[in-house]
């Protein structure tokens, strides 16, 4: 008997470590296969290989998903202590499942401690043409008490290369999604935020990673990640004593303990990511194609173009002033007018930034009729109207901040700390979430016919207690995060396709978690022409055009023409005074915005290559080519211009080599001739083999060209 029994548990061990998991996409292939100790083992991550299946010779050992308190010397994936004090957590295969729907196949593996009945489950969505891998885990056990959770990644990966280079978006309020590349060394590098409710203020939540050499647009080995998650967030780059890197990506767990209940599941962000062997541009298409089918909200459905009063009036206005604007809205030739900062308080009018937020109602100085008389003035004029929010936040020059002082995040025995004046509402508070939920569906409610919402957070969190939570302060940073998102939920229930601006002081929010509610986000408050071109092309490695709002301001010292073309490459809008225009600048402007109309279908769902980066030369140039390759529209920036400088000619990408394509300069201003002389038909082979002058003769600072490429 004893004999029978050791034989099926050989037969155990040999089925198990003859198991292979493959989470595959067209072109990328993750294989795990499970151990003789029954350990889940990351056997391959890279390319697809031939013939198939050839991916599962490489012999890797590395576990798939690192548990503290054993023997791994690794920085862990997830760390638990038990009911007894135990630290350590064992996790061995038991089962895995594949379903597949809408061509996306979902695998799930679950894992098991032998010795507490605590499980970890790694789900893992493929989506085959996109090649985009998005994983999570779920946590959860059935011990008698609560276990103490002190890392929770979303995943964790494991490469081997010779070299390895990191590529993070770092910067500030009005500097954001700044390319930063460094050589990795021995030991570990981490990209991380503290911030919570303003998290991306600094550091943004994605990365490239060059292996063996640095990646180019059109070369390399390069994989993209980032998390979808609206708070606190960490990567960690492990490089160990034998060079190989190891990526830790999930919830940031600093200051962030959390005690797991029986029968409560932990559910991680998401971590999405693809892998390239020809470059960076492959990546980040990748990522446009899968975000508007996937990952944003009616990513295919039009965006609206807006003229903002924030620059032509401040918080200084009133009706007539507003109504006056509305006109020039509809001369302008956009679709809506975007009410911004200013609007509401009574008792403690919202005049400047120190008082009023938190008191939703309209102000009856500046707005005696209210939002619903704007709202049908709007429509009476032929345009539509949007309005501004910042419903998480509180000054405490309020009335709301006096009646509800235990709704707000605040330390109980310290000064309070203001940024920009104001502080945060406690959103883990069940009460708070209906007040917040309630503000957007009172204005909206109220005032029928509100078209659009441009959402606000302009500050982080710090000095932070939240009453509500009492004892489990340590829940702070992520329940704040689960209760967004809740809130987000019912406004999507109720209004499931009302366009939204996701807005934080600029880029303090920019990550897909977020974006399933909203259809663009504000990248910047930063609309120097100039220096949007490098804000712009930062995001553009993950983000759609769509996705990123891009104004026309007076900010910056470039012609009228430069600031419309840059904006031009995203989802065009207006935060400028139309009634200083000259007649000249007026007709540029409503052309232009005829022109982007007619060609936002190619630079929102087309093929983005960044043919020239501006971190290489003093000059920019984009091109956005349609999926059938019939149509291409390039926009080509020279900035600060050095008397050194040369240019050469630039390659195209994405056409046909087929087909016979013609050039055509648009969006000039009111009297002026392209330079250009493209009078003839070229092939799609030649303009991308041998290139075009994008300077024609001539190279003056802080001017710009966008050429329309049509096949015939």
């Amino acid at each position: 008997m004893k004999k029978l029994w050791a034989f099926a548990l050989l037969l155990i061990s040999a089925s198990l470590h003859a198991q292979q998991i493959r989470i595959a996409t067209e072109h990328i292939s993750l294989v795990y296969r499970v151990n003789q100790h029954g350990r889940l083992i990351q056997q391959y991550l890279g390319s697809q290989l031939t013939p198939s299946g050839a991916d599962t010779l490489i012999q890797n050992n590395q576990e798939a998903y690192i548990t503290a308190g054993m023997e791994s010397l690794l920085d862990p994936a997830i760390r638990a202590v038990h009911n007894d004090g135990n630290p350590s957590l064992e996790l061995r295969y038991v089962s895995s499942t594949t379903t597949t729907n809408n061509g996306v196949n979902h695998t799930a593996i679950t894992l098991k401690d032998p010795v507490y009945p605590f499980t970890v489950v790694l789900h893992f969505e493929a989506f085959y043409k996109d090649d985009i891998i998005k994983t999570w885990s779920e946590i959860k056990h059935t011990e008698k008490k609560p276990v103490k959770l002190t890392a929770y990644a979303s995943a964790m990966l494991h490469l081997d290369a010779n070299k390895y280079w990191l590529t993070q978006f770092h910067g500030d309020w009005a500097k954001e999604a700044d390319l930063q590349e460094q050589y990795l060394t021995t030991g570990m590098k981490i990209l991380d935020s503290k911030l919570a409710v303003r998290a991306n203020m600094q550091q943004s939540p994605f990365f490239l990673l060059s292996l063996n050499q640095p990646s180019s647009e059109e070369t390399g080995t390069v994989l993209a990640g980032t998390l979808a998650w609206t708070g606190n967030f960490k990567f960690g780059f492990e490089v160990d004593e034998l060079n190989k890197l190891h990526i830790n990506a999930g919830i940031n767990p600093y200051a962030s303990d959390y005690s797991l209940e029986p029968n409560e599941t932990f559910t991680t962000p998401a971590f999405i990511f693809t892998l390239s062997d020809h470059g960076k541009g492959i990546a980040s298409r990748n990522f446009h194609r899968w975000a508007l089918a996937n990952g944003v909200l009616d990513g295919y459905s039009p965006r609206l173009t807006l003229l903002n009063n924030w620059e032509a009036t401040g918080m200084d206005f009133n009706e007539e002033k507003l109504t006056a604007l509305f006109d020039e809205t509809k001369k302008l030739g956009v679709d809506m007018f975007l009410l911004d900062d200013g609007w509401f308080a009574n008792k403690y009018p919202r005049n400047a930034d120190n008082a009023g937020l938190g008191d939703w109602e309209p102000n009856k100085t500046k707005l005696p009729h209210g939002l619903g008389y704007l709202v049908k003035e709007a429509e009476k004029a032929g345009v539509k109207f949007g309005i501004w929010l910042e419903p998480e936040m509180v000054n405490p020059k309020s009335e709301l901040y006096t009646q509800h002082p235990d709704w707000i995040l605040r330390l109980p025995n310290r000064d309070e700390h203001y940024y920009r004046n104001q502080m945060v509402l406690d959103l883990t508070n069940p009460a708070v979430q209906d007040f917040v939920f309630g503000v957007v569906d009172k204005t909206l409610t109220a005032s029928p016919g509100i078209a659009y919402i441009k959402w606000d957070c302009n500050r982080m969190l710090t000095n932070a207690y939240s009453p509500y939570l009492k004892d489990k302060q340590s829940h702070l940073f992520i329940d704040y995060t689960r209760s967004l998102y809740k809130v987000l939920d019912r406004v999507r229930a109720k209004y499931p396709h009302l366009p939204i601006m996701l807005c934080s002081g600029g880029g303090g929010r920019t990550d897909f978690g977020a974006l399933k509610y909203f259809t663009e986000f504000w990248p910047s408050d930063n609309t120097d022409g100039l220096d949007r071109i490098y804000i712009q092309y930062g995001y553009s490695h993950f983000f759609p055009a769509n996705t990123i709002s891009a104004h026309v301001t007076n900010w910056g010292k470039q012609s009228l023409k430069f600031r419309t073309d840059v904006a031009m490459m995203g989802k065009l809008g207006y935060d400028i005074k139309v009634s200083d225009f000259t007649p000249q600048e007026l007709q540029f402007s409503q052309e232009a915005v005829k022109t982007y109309n007619r060609i936002s279908d190619i630079v929102w769902y087309g093929n983005l290559y960044r043919l020239v980066s501006p971190y290489q030369e003093n000059r920019a140039v984009f091109q956005y080519t349609s999926e059938d390759k019939t149509k291409s529209v390039i926009f080509s920036y020279l900035m600060n211009v050095g008397k050194n400088d040369q240019f050469n000619l630039v390659k195209l990408q994405g056409l046909d080599p087929a087909k016979k394509y013609r050039i055509k300069e648009i969006n000039l201003f009111p009297g002026s001739n392209s330079r250009y002389h493209f009078n003839q038909v070229y092939s799609g082979d030649l303009l991308m083999k041998e290139g075009i002058q994008l300077l024609p003769g001539w190279a003056s600072s802080l001017t710009s060209n966008i050429l329309e490429i049509t096949a015939e």
